[in-house]
């Protein structure tokens, strides 16, 4: 089983946000990154679960610059056997995307992992164009994902129940929350890490479709009111004409 997972890097979420350039670039000076926790906890893990119990191998693969390759290799230490880097900027999701199945369509994969969404973008776009650029079915937010021979059964949680569905492979999935559980790499994946191979590819002519205008922060949380517990009426007050929550 070859299964291939789409990691991107992300800002800490302790990171202090800013911007440059008019507000209309995102500010990495200084900013630690980290593998976007939708890629690693759920799509990566459950993909390494997968071939301890059928075989296999895993692959990730990441747009982006050299300054990807810390996080690249954080995802071979947990377990990965390679890695690919398409060398472009990651420029809009479509972009993203294209890169990805080029490299992909000739590879033979059965399975294309990748998280729900980054916690910096929140797009969830990526993994539905990766499909329909393959002419692949695509079953997105998966919680749970089996195989058995060349079909997975995926579960998804729906609007008052649970989904349940089976489809064969080659398949693109995106994983949420209950795919998996973190895995912290251990020292031996880490030295492994150093000596996996990291394959550099050029990237594909691909149009940008989309460019950021500009960021902007959300509003600063306003100070916290106290009130008397023994005054109620101020409290039902506050709620009513300020909060707006009765």
């Amino acid at each position: 089983m070859k299964l291939l997972v789409c990691i991107s890097k992300a800002p800490d979420t302790t990171t202090k946000i800013s911007f440059t350039d008019g507000d209309s670039k995102f500010n990495e000076v200084g900013v630690q990154f980290i593998v976007n926790p939708y890629d690693e906890w759920y799509a990566l893990v459950r993909a390494l679960e997968l071939k301890e119990a059928n075989g296999g191998t895993v692959t990730t693969i990441t747009v982006g610059g050299g300054n990807n390759d810390p996080v690249i290799r954080k995802a071979l230490a947990i377990g990965a056997d390679d890695a690919v880097r398409v060398d472009a900027e990651p420029t809009d999701a479509l972009f993203v995307a294209k890169q990805i199945s080029a490299y992909a369509k000739e590879q033979g994969y059965d399975m294309i992992l990748c998280g729900k969404e980054t916690i910096n973008y929140n797009g969830s776009q990526v993994g539905g164009m990766i499909a329909e650029l393959l002419n692949l079915p695509y079953i997105s937010l998966a919680s749970k994902l089996d195989v058995n021979g060349n079909v997975a059964t995926i579960e998804r949680d729906v609007q008052g129940g649970l989904e349940v569905l089976e489809v064969s492979t080659p398949f693109v999935a995106s994983c949420s929350k209950g795919m998996a559980e973190q895995r912290i790499p251990n020292m031996r994946g880490i030295m492994a890490a150093r000596t996996k191979p990291l394959n550099v590819v050029s990237a594909i002519e691909a149009q940008k479709h989309t460019e950021v205008v500009s960021y902007t922060l959300p509003p600063a949380k306003s100070e916290c009111t106290f009130v008397d517990a023994e005054n109620v009426e101020e409290l039902i007050n506050l709620l009513h004409n300020e909060a707006k929550a009765i």
